[in-house]
């Protein structure tokens, strides 16, 4: 964890000088391309918290010191081929007045009303970013988690409002980052349904989203049968990282699986969060480095 100097400072900008914020969003250096060096687009998922989401492997609270989660973006962001970042308008801040966002693909993420473990988990409403923020922050785009529970006449609202934010994105020139999945309620809680079939038929929903799909991308689990299930879609996808598995052997198998995913013509890189930022042993760099060499 940094020392205190960082939540003075941040802490006292906002209290004194909130209007710091719009002005580090106007002078950062933006990205000339979505892609880095290596031909991909490599980001760090940090959007978690703004959803009630803070378990990374066996740690109930692991992002809930939010100097520490920092910190640990920080040091992401640093290593060599990582060129983006995804979170909420209070994370993102915070990574603009550290000055860590300077030429990074910014993706601020759109809905995080379905909040993890509660009733209305599935309702993912819109209660963050909106085109016109990301727009005016002068960041890359916006992301909106977009489950499907075929049981849930709710769904619909999500799906509209999902619609509504890629055509508004698109309209900006801004990438729409969509995240589908076919959810269920299993003994009262979430559950996504990996399966090749499940995320061939979300990702067909999530393509036709909007009045124009010339600015969308997909944010993809893995699942069996990859190739298949990729090629349901000729948008562009990024492979998202999912639960830190706090087994190194587990942790391998998912860059194995990282890899594989890498070699298919839709997938464009990928956005991984708590398993690159508490990874097993701790050591965000490295693992950071290992995700980054499969580019």
């Amino acid at each position: 964890m940094h020392d205190d100097r960082w939540l003075s400072a941040l802490v006292g900008t906002r209290v004194h000088r909130p209007d710091a914020i719009a002005e580090a969003a106007a002078r950062r250096p933006r990205p000339t391309s979505l892609l880095g060096p290596h031909g991909k687009l490599m980001m760090i998922a940090a959007d978690h918290p703004a959803r009630g989401a803070l378990r990374a492997g066996d740690r109930a609270m692991a992002m809930g010191d939010r100097i520490e989660l920092l910190d640990r973006v920080c040091e992401a962001l640093s290593r060599p081929g990582v060129n983006g970042v995804l979170g909420t308008p209070d994370i993102l801040e915070d990574l603009l007045l550290l000055g860590a966002l300077d030429e990074k693909v910014v993706i601020g993420t759109m809905n995080r009303g379905g909040l993890a473990g509660t009733s209305f988990e599935l309702d993912d409403r819109f209660t963050a970013y909106d085109a016109a923020a990301l727009a005016a922050a002068r960041f890359e785009g916006g992301k909106m988690l977009t489950r499907i529970d075929p049981a849930d006449p709710a769904t619909v609202a999500t799906l509209a409002a999902s619609a509504e934010a890629v055509s508004e994105l698109a309209a900006n020139q801004l990438m729409a980052m969509v995240e589908p999945f076919i959810s269920h309620r299993v003994d009262g809680r979430v559950r996504n349904e990996l399966t090749a079939e499940a995320m061939i038929r979300a990702m067909s929903v999530a393509a036709g989203l909007g009045t124009t799909s010339a600015y969308t991308w997909l944010k993809v689990p893995i699942v069996p049968d990859m190739e298949r299930a990729m090629a349901a879609t000729t948008l562009p996808a990024l492979v998202l990282g999912g639960e830190a598995a706090n087994d190194p052997a587990a942790h391998d198998a998912a860059l194995a699986n990282w890899d594989k995913a890498l070699a298919l013509p839709t997938v464009q890189g990928l956005v991984i969060g708590r398993s690159l930022l508490f990874p097993p042993g701790d050591d965000v760099s490295a693992a950071v480095d290992a995700a980054v060499s499969l580019l």
